[in-house]
Parts: structure tokens; C-alpha cells; sequence
């Protein structure tokens, strides 16, 4: 089908879905005079020709964020003679009986902006789904880039009229179908990283995909259910100015809450995998039961003080100041005993909830609590197992009747992983997830959320020391959830077990920078006991000063540690302590030493961060861990490696609901099973980009069977060898057999171009079809490439065998190549103009793979002044290598000519520090866009001096003023039309260089210049 037929196809579906088809809808005047003709029927109305102009004027804004509330909500509007119009843009109480109608081929020229828009809907005459169509199966990514293409265009219809109001963009070829939000540029962007927007595939209840556009018609765009999905299934998040949209598997767990409490059919829970957002689902059903006047009250109550803070934060986030902190007991009395609205939804810890409903509590809360005996409660729980399972749920249920429980959990309880030992005075009927909520609402596992690409898979290396005689780790364990240790004597743990955990810390260092990417990612050790994380903190300062010592080369990892100190009657710390069981009990043996030991490691972590942490504040030192974890992402100019955190031993904490997507590693020493283990493993596998292909594990404790256990356990309705399949990724052998046929495939392309199949013949493809396919087969090499490197389980033969399917220097060779390629035809593409031929349009780059964490500015510095420092003759690394590197790099695109050409000027031997290296650097930089600006001053007549100020004055201000340019050829004398013409050739040659001088920074007022 061609597009045209597609678009004739969707129209005719929705006109079947009681959509108005308007043909008569097609520039901006129509557009305008349609709205005004809904606006005045909704509110009663009729406007003058200058109230409607000042209502537009009103109400049309660059603000995608403020034009979605304005949408939202009731406003007020000052009429002509004075008085307020109150009024809204869609009958925002019921949205189903708002006037829906379908446009098409809608064109709106603005000043440098000639868009013409496939399919757009309206609701009540505001435009809010614009639909893109295409023929080609077009990367969907690829789509989405265009709109975000045509957004950024200066003068563009999406910021200076009606199309402001879009809330969602659709992207479908008819068989493939995709949507995401719409947001400002600072939330709807392409950046350096690759990390996307989320983009949505719909699925039904059973999370099976409906992607075919007629069926996505039927699920989605059916009236009632669009005008849910915009009103109800959009979330506004307050703090980052951002548009939400909820994913499928969510909606229908709120339905479902909403649904079972509305029906008043008793409890259930929601079976939402780790990491799949349980936090705003359950925000939203709480904001949802908020406005439910059948409801007396909604309490979110998750399991610990931190977890208490951070999701009170999201929730806040989702709709500033919707909760209110709970600083005590008290406070969440006197909430619950509050008329007030704002008091309606509440976030409290389990904790504080059974002492609030404790009897013999002196401060008589249960007392106070009484009249509430006989309203209707809904109790929402985050992770609804362990603590819930003793007496506090049953104090719940028994003192509020009326009561609805509803549970969140990424790993449910069943027969096979019910534990009575964790939880004190258990109660032996409450057994399983089942038990206690009665029935699933809905089920979205970690099977589905990884064939979504919701989470990544999982690689686990179960480690084999070499040798015949590896040294022991433990005694056998004796069933219990962690090994016996070696008897220590004297608090001293005996040689044998010092042996194997110094094993281990020689093996994490062999491996760490392959794990994760060349430290790119940071990385867990999670440890059986408060013991063994205090003792692998010693060993890994003596055995990287042993390194350091013997290797002056050799690059330290920073290690932190966190475990829970002995709570010595501190509150705060108890409550920590509840859902960290291995910790609690650690911590009664020998309390002086384990706070000591903890006193040390902060010490250690204050003097590498220069921090100023101390144990009495205990949770800040372990607020700031996670936010080192979390700040990995920055680039080094803005964090240097040593403000950030390699690996972190931890023993209970962090292994469950805590995320980053920076942290990809898990070493684990510490028998894991059933949930325990998934959710450890869960901590690496949060999906980032094309650099992150899976959550690494290097097991030290042989656990496959129950790995092999916890997958068959938690994977829904897939079983056996076909989960495995979905949760682990392909053996090293099966994607080395993939890189070597994606290597054959290019030589075999370039042959059939009649070239060898080296870098440099890349340079000598004819046309952009030739290229485009380089691009594309060199992608895949290039993909399958960064996968093995993140294999921690190669051996030598194999590491070898990748080697010669295509050598290192070849590979970085092969990489530059592709780098200049990609960024000639990027150029073309960046032009938007009919020349651009459709299969260049198309094409999908990625610079993110081709980019090193450990190669940055501060890198290649270094290697320079090293390289001009050896004697010729002797040197390690070549000159031609070192450009090489350079060229290979996406973070030096747009400086690899000018570093490679400083390289050329600097003598091998001639020894200058870093310093002078870097001096000299600028200085080259300076003189050489010095000359570059001269020459253009020569061609175009103008006064060199001149030109130079002007592009100063630019650069300072980061603002293009076209007064400044008409003065620059003021000497000249030119007729206004030769003036005009001359302006446009300089500007031709001045903006790439304006560009490259702004480092990325966007100069005010130059895309006027751009088209």
C-alpha cells in the first residue's frame, strides 16, 4: 500500500469509530474557526473577533508542559468589557462526550516552516494525536527522531499555534504501530548518549502486542478510550515539567484496583515486575481512588524508612506536594483522623501503621483511631511480602473491616519460596501472596518486560577457578540462607577462607573492566555477611596497592562499602534493619568491632570524596552511595573517575529496590535463591542504550540450579528451557559465530563493490546506497562487538578467535571510517530539503557505540604528552595508532582533524608535560580557526579583523544578532538585494565554524541562517 492509501485506509477505520471526517480542515485559518465554532458551543458563548484573537493569544505557547494543564483544567479568560469567561477546552468532567473529528494533509506555513501533517485528531477542535505515516519498515526510533526534527525547526506550527496542544505522536507503516508523549526539547530529545524517549508498543490484558494500525485503532483510539488515555492514563509530572504516558500493563492494573474496589470484591495484588514502574501505577491508582468519594481513605505503605522517603519523593514528583511526610507515629494519628483532601492519600511505613494500631501503645493511638473503625480503607502495599506477613497485617484487617488490601510485588510468594523464618510471630496461615490478597489483579513478569525491552537479559558467568585444587570458600552450608564460615579465632577468620576471598578480588580485577565496559558501568559484591564485606574492604586496598606497586600503570578502583550499623536502640536503624535479616543478626555478634570497622570505612570514603560523613548519620553516608552509583552517567569533565564509585559491597542493602542504570555489574559471594536472588540480579538489568546489552553476573558460588530454580519459579506462564531463553543471553560461542558472519557479510559487500575489504577502500564506495549499506552492516559488527566485550566468560581461544575475525587496529580503522561516513551523510540528512534522497532520510545512526568511557579529553592528552615523550624508535604507541584511537572515538567528532593535525606538528622525544601539551593544543586550535577565519574574510572582501570580533562577540553572548552582520558589510556599500546575497554566502561558510567553536552549546537567532 502507498502512504496515501494507508492514510485513506486509518480515516475510513475511524469514521467506522464514529470519528467526524473534516476534508474541509486543511491550513491554519480552518484549523482556528473550527475551534473557535467548539469552544463557543462548549462554554455558552458567543466571542468577539478580538476576544477570540486574544484568547489564541492566550492560550497558544512554546510550553508543551503548561499548554497539557491548560487542557486539563478550568481558566479564566477577560472579555472585552471586563468581565471573567471561565471556560475550558474539552469537557474535561466527562471527556467521552467531548466531539471528536479526523484531519489530514493539514499544511501550516510559518515564518521558516512548511510542514504538511499526515493525520492529526481533534477533540473538541484541539488538536491532540498527531499520526505519522510511513511505507517503509522505518526504524520507529527513526520516526520519532523526524518529529523531533520538525519540532526543533525555528518558526516551526508546533509552538506557535493550535499544534501546541498535541499531547501524543503516532508513528505506524500499518503493521508495525508505536506512540509516545509529547514534551518541551529538554524531555524530547535525541542526545550524545542515544538514551530515547519511551516509545510504546499497545498490548492487550495478556501483554500480547496490537500492533497491526487497524487493530491499534479498535484498543486505542476508540473515543471513550482515547479521551481515557489523554485525561486519566497521562501522567503531568510537576517537578520535571514532563509528560508521562502510562504503559499498557499499568493501565490495566489500575483498572483493575479501581475496578475491584468499585465492584467492593475484596483484596488482590499486582504481580509487576522489578523495574517495570510499580511506583507510578500505584501512584495513580491512589490519585485515582482519591477523587472517589466512596472511599474514605487510601494509605500507599511501603516496608522501610528509606523506601518510605523515596517513593513519598516520586509521588511528590508525579504531583507536587500530594503527600506529606510522616515524621512520626503522631503525624500519620492525626492524617488519618484529618477531613482535609490533602489528607486523603497518605504514604506511611508498615511500621508506624502497627504502632499506630497497637493497644498497648501508652499513647492510646489505637483509641484515637476508633471512630475510623468502620470506614472504608483502601491499603495499598509496595512489595507486598515479608513484613506484611506477621501480625501488623492481621492488626489491619481486624481493627478496619471495611477494609480493601491491595499488594504490589516484582517476585511473589508461593508454596515453593515461602519462608516462615524471616518474620517474627508468624502467623502460619499467612503463607503466600495468595494467602494473604486473596486473588492476581494482573500479571506483567520479567519474561515480558524483557521480550518489551522494559529490562535487559541477564549473562551469568558461574566462575571456575583454575587448578585442580581450588582453595574452599565455606564449610557446606547448612540449609540455612547463608554457608557456615570458616570458625575465626579470636575475631581473626582463619587462612583458608582469606585465601579464596583474595582469589576472588584478583578475579574481579582481571574482569571489572571487561564486566563493565570499560568502566563505564559500576558494579555490586554483594557478601554473606557484615564480616566478609569488612574483610573484602581490606583486601581490595592491599591487593590494588600490591598492583599499584608492581604496575605504576596500573588504574585503582574505587570501593565503597554500606552495611547497616547495630542499632543500639536508634529507631531509625531498627526499622532499616527489618527488611535486612542477615545484617540484624550480624550485628548482635560482636557490635564494638562491626561499628568500628564501619567507622573506618566511612573514614576511608570521607577521604576519597571528600565527604564528611559519620555513623551517627548513617542514613546520609548511605544516601550519597546511591547517588555516586546513580552519577555515573556524567561525563568525566563534569565527575571525574574519582568521584564516582567502581564497586560497592554491601551484604543485605541495595539488593532490592534500588536502581541505576549505570550499575550493570553483580559479583556474588552469598548463596542467593528464589526471589532473594532475582531481585539481586535485577539490580543490573535497567536498560540504558545500545552500550548496555545486558545485566552481567559473575557468580563465585556455582548457584546455576538455583538460578535454574528462580527462573522456572518467576517466569510466568513460559516454563523451562523456553525462559531460560528469554531471561539469559546466547553462550559467548553463538554470538562469536555472529560477529564472525556480520564480518564475512561486509567483506563480502565490498567485494561484490569490487574492493578489499579494508578500512580505508570504505572511502571509495560509489553513491549513497553503497555507503548507507556500509553504515548499516558495519553497525551490527560493531554491536555484536560490544556485546562479547562485556562477556566476563571468554577463554583464550576464544579471545583469540575474536582477534583474528578482525584485528584490533583493523576494528578501530573500520570505526573511523564509519564515523566519517555516518557524519557526511548525517550532514545530508540534517538538511530537511527535497535533495536529501528517502533512503538517507531513513537511516538510523548511532555514534553512542563507538564512543569509550575510559578514552576522554583527559585520555588523550595524557597518551599525547606520552608519545611526544619516548625516543624515537622506541615508542609504544605509534603516531598513526594514537590518530588512529582518536578517529575512532565518537566523543572527538568534531575535533579529530584538528587533534590529528596538532599530533603532526609534535616531534617523538621532545619532552613536554601535560600541561604544555594542552597549552599548545589551544594555541593550535586558536591560530588555525585564526587562518580559517581570515580566508573567509579574504573570499567574501571583508576587513579579517572585523569578522574576527564579530565572532567573538557571538561566541560570548551565544547570540547571532543580524543588526551586527548588516554593519560588518556596511563598508562595502551594497544595493540591499547584494547585500542580502552576500550576507547568506558568508553565513554558508561561517556556521559550520560557528559550531564547532559553540562545543555543542546552541547560539541564539543562527537557524534563520540554517535553512
Amino acid at each position: 500500500m502507498t502512504e496515501q492509501q494507508i492514510e485513506q485506509a486509518l480515516i475510513e477505520k475511524l469514521g467506522e469509530l464514529k470519528y467526524t471526517y473534516r476534508p474541509d480542515i486543511r491550513d491554519r485559518a480552518a484549523l482556528e474557526a473550527n475551534f473557535r465554532q467548539h469552544f463557543e458551543a462548549l462554554n455558552r458563548v458567543h466571542l468577539t473577533d478580538s476576544e477570540f484573537a486574544r484568547l489564541l493569544d492566550s492560550i497558544v505557547t512554546p510550553d508543551v508542559f503548561a499548554a497539557a494543564k491548560h487542557l486539563r483544567e478550568k481558566n479564566s479568560f477577560e472579555r472585552d468589557d471586563g468581565t471573567p469567561l471561565y471556560y475550558t477546552l474539552v469537557n474535561i468532567k466527562d471527556w467521552c462526550k467531548n466531539n471528536f473529528e479526523v484531519i489530514n494533509q493539514l499544511r501550516i506555513s510559518t515564518d521558516y516552516s512548511h510542514h504538511r501533517f499526515d493525520v492529526i485528531l481533534l477533540i473538541n477542535g484541539v488538536p491532540v494525536v498527531q499520526i505519522e505515516l510511513k511505507t517503509l519498515q522505518i526504524s520507529p526510533r527513526k520516526a520519532m527522531q523526524q518529529i523531533v526534527d520538525y519540532k526543533n525547526d525555528p518558526g516551526n506550527g508546533y509552538s506557535k499555534t493550535l499544534l501546541c496542544f498535541l499531547q501524543l505522536f503516532i508513528v505506524s507503516n500499518r503493521s508495525d504501530t508505536w506512540y509516545f508523549a509529547n514534551n518541551n526539547s529538554r524531555h524530547f530529545s535525541f542526545n550524545a548518549d542515544e538514551r530515547f524517549l519511551p516509545l510504546y508498543q499497545f498490548a492487550s490484558e495478556d501483554n500480547k502486542k496490537i500492533t497491526h494500525l487497524d487493530s491499534f485503532a479498535d484498543a486505542f483510539l476508540a473515543k471513550c478510550t482515547l479521551g481515557q488515555m489523554i485525561s486519566r492514563y497521562m501522567v503531568l509530572v510537576a517537578s520535571e515539567q514532563k509528560l508521562l504516558m502510562m504503559r499498557p500493563y499499568q493501565i490495566y492494573a489500575v483498572k483493575a484496583i479501581v475496578e475491584c474496589i468499585h465492584q467492593h470484591c475484596g483484596n488482590g495484588y499486582i504481580w509487576h515486575t522489578t523495574g517495570s514502574g510499580k511506583t507510578l501505577t500505584s501512584f495513580k491508582a491512589s490519585t485515582l481512588l482519591k477523587d472517589n468519594p466512596d472511599i474514605d481513605k487510601c494509605l500507599f505503605v511501603v516496608d522501610r524508612k528509606d523506601l518510605d522517603r523515596q517513593t513519598r519523593e516520586e509521588f511528590n514528583k508525579f504531583q507536587e506536594g500530594c503527600v506529606e511526610e510522616n515524621t512520626n507515629t503522631e503525624t500519620l494519628v492525626r492524617r488519618l483522623l484529618s477531613d482535609d483532601y490533602a489528607d486523603k492519600v497518605i504514604v506511611t511505613t508498615i511500621q508506624k501503621l502497627g504502632l499506630a494500631l497497637d493497644g498497648t501503645n501508652k499513647r492510646n493511638y489505637k483509641e484515637r483511631l476508633e471512630s475510623l473503625r468502620n470506614q472504608r480503607m483502601v491499603f495499598i502495599f509496595d512489595e507486598c511480602h515479608r513484613s506484611q506477613f506477621g501480625d501488623n497485617h492481621q492488626a489491619i484487617k481486624e481493627f478496619f473491616p471495611n477494609a480493601q488490601l491491595f499488594g504490589f510485588t516484582g517476585t511473589p510468594i508461593f508454596d515453593q519460596n515461602a519462608s516462615y523464618q524471616q518474620v517474627t510471630d508468624q502467623q502460619a496461615s499467612y503463607k503466600t501472596t495468595e494467602d494473604i490478597f486473596q486473588q492476581q489483579l494482573h500479571a506483567y513478569t520479567i519474561t515480558h518486560a524483557i521480550e518489551d525491552r522494559n529490562v535487559l537479559r541477564f549473562h551469568v558467568d558461574y566462575y571456575k577457578p583454575e587448578g585442580n585444587h581450588p582453595p574452599p570458600t565455606a564449610y557446606p552450608s547448612s540449609g540455612g540462607e547463608s554457608p557456615r564460615p570458616f570458625p575465626s579465632t579470636g575475631g581473626v577468620p582463619q587462612r583458608g577462607r582469606v585465601v579464596a576471598k583474595r582469589a576472588i578480588v584478583e578475579a574481579i580485577l582481571s574482569k571489572h573492566d571487561a564486566a563493565t565496559a570499560g568502566r563505564k558501568f559500576n558494579a555490586v559484591l554483594a557478601t554473606a555477611s557484615i564480616n566478609d564485606a569488612i574483610e573484602y574492604h581490606a583486601l581490595f586496598k592491599t591487593v590494588q596497592a600490591e598492583r599499584l606497586a608492581s604496575d605504576p600503570e596500573f588504574q585503582s578502583l574505587n570501593i565503597a562499602c554500606v552495611f547497616s550499623p547495630p542499632a543500639e536502640g536508634n529507631k531509625d536503624v531498627q526499622q532499616i534493619q527489618e527488611d535486612l535479616p542477615q545484617e540484624k543478626a550480624d550485628n548482635e555478634q560482636e557490635p564494638d568491632k562491626k561499628k568500628d570497622a564501619l567507622k573506618a570505612i566511612i573514614a576511608d570514603y570521607n577521604a576519597q570524596y571528600g565527604s564528611n560523613h559519620s555513623i551517627v548519620e548513617f542514613d546520609l553516608y548511605y544516601q550519597d552511595v546511591q547517588k555516586r552509583i546513580k552519577d555515573q552517567q556524567y561525563p568525566n569533565a563534569d565527575l571525574p573517575h574519582r568521584q564516582k564509585i567502581d564497586i560497592t559491597l554491601v551484604v543485605d542493602m541495595l539488593l532490592t529496590g534500588f536502581d541505576s542504570k549505570y550499575l550493570n555489574t553483580l559479583y556474588v559471594d552469598k548463596n542467593l535463591k528464589y526471589h532473594g536472588l532475582i531481585q539481586a540480579f535485577s539490580r543490573t538489568n535497567r536498560v540504558l542504550n545500545d552500550t548496555k546489552p545486558y545485566g552481567n553476573i559473575l557468580d563465585f558460588r556455582q548457584q546455576q540450579d538455583a538460578v535454574d530454580t528462580a527462573i522456572g519459579l518467576f517466569s510466568g506462564e513460559k516454563t523451562g528451557e523456553q525462559a531460560r531463553e528469554i531471561w539469559l543471553v546466547e553462550p559467548a560461542a553463538e554470538v562469536i559465530r555472529k560477529y564472525e558472519a556480520a564480518v564475512s557479510g561486509m567483506a563480502g559487500f565490498m567485494q561484490k563493490k569490487n574492493l578489499v575489504c579494508e578500512p580505508e577502500q570504505v572511502y571509495n564506495l560509489k553513491g549513497d546506497t553503497a555507503r548507507i549499506e556500509f553504515v548499516n552492516r558495519f553497525k551490527e559488527v560493531q554491536r555484536l562487538k560490544t556485546q562479547l566485550d562485556q562477556y566476563t566468560d571468554l577463554d583464550n581461544t576464544q579471545k583469540a578467535r575474536i582477534d583474528t575475525i578482525l584485528p584490533r587496529d583493523q576494528l578501530l580503522s573500520f570505526r573511523g571510517t564509519y564515523l566519517e561516513t555516518a557524519q557526511r551523510l548525517k550532514a545530508m540528512q540534517d538538511k530537511h530539503d527535497d535533495s536529501t534522497p528517502p533512503e538517507v532520510q531513513q537511516l538510523d545512526f548511532e555514534f553512542v557505540l563507538f564512543a569509550s568511557a575510559v578514552i576522554d579529553y583527559d585520555y588523550i592528552m595524557a597518551l599525547i604528552t606520552r608519545y611526544a615523550s619516548q625516543t624515537p624508535g622506541k615508542q609504544k604507541m605509534s603516531r598513526e595508532q594514537l590518530i588512529g584511537l582518536i578517529q575512532s572515538d565518537a566523543k572527538f567528532i568534531d575535533e579529530r582533524d584538528d587533534i590529528a593535525e596538532y599530533i603532526g606538528t609534535l616531534e617523538a622525544g621532545k619532552a613536554l608535560d601535560e600541561k604544555a601539551i594542552r597549552a599548545g593544543f589551544e594555541r593550535f586550535k586558536a591560530d588555525k580557526h585564526a587562518k580559517a577565519l581570515a580566508d573567509i574574510a579574504a573570499r567574501h572582501t571583508l576587513d579579517a579583523a572585523a569578522l574576527q570580533t564579530f565572532v567573538d562577540a557571538i561566541l560570548r553572548r551565544m547570540v547571532f544578532d543580524g543588526d551586527q552582520l548588516s554593519d560588518l558589510f556596511a563598508p562595502l556599500a551594497l544595493g540591499w538585494k547584494a547585500r542580502t546575497k552576500a550576507e547568506l554566502a558568508l553565513m554558508d561558510e561561517l556556521i559550520p565554524l560557528l559550531k564547532k567553536l559553540a562545543q555543542g552549546r546552541e547560539i541564539s537567532g543562527l537557524g534563520a541562517y540554517e535553512q
